[in-house]
């Protein structure tokens, strides 16, 4: 599996990441959405529902980050994430809270 962020993205912008093991997709979500220029967002499509990703994003990014479901079920979950505002000086690692475990 790649961790180049970008070359998950299709021409779309959009990040299939339903066959992408659990214990690593919040980390590759965070780090994408991380390395965004301000203004730029990413579709990530999903199996389930990403509630528990969207209050880790708000816990740790608040109004850096926009949140907008395009697509909510039953099957399919899309959401355009958004980089609106400039971050300080954290890494994705420690943004995220694992500590580069990814």
């Amino acid at each position: 599996m790649t961790t180049d962020t970008a070359s998950l993205l299709d021409t779309n912008k959009v990040m299939d990441v339903r066959a992408i093991p659990c214990s690593i997709k919040h980390g590759l979500i965070i780090r994408t959405w991380f390395e965004l220029p301000v203004g730029d967002y990413f579709i990530p499509l999903n199996d389930r529902d990403p509630v528990p990703l969207y209050h880790q994003f708000a816990a740790e990014f608040g109004a850096a980050v926009q949140w907008e479901y395009l697509e909510r079920g039953p099957h399919d979950f899309r959401i355009k994430i958004s980089k609106v505002k400039a971050l300080g000086a954290a890494s994705p690692a420690s943004a995220c809270g694992c500590r580069g475990q990814h």
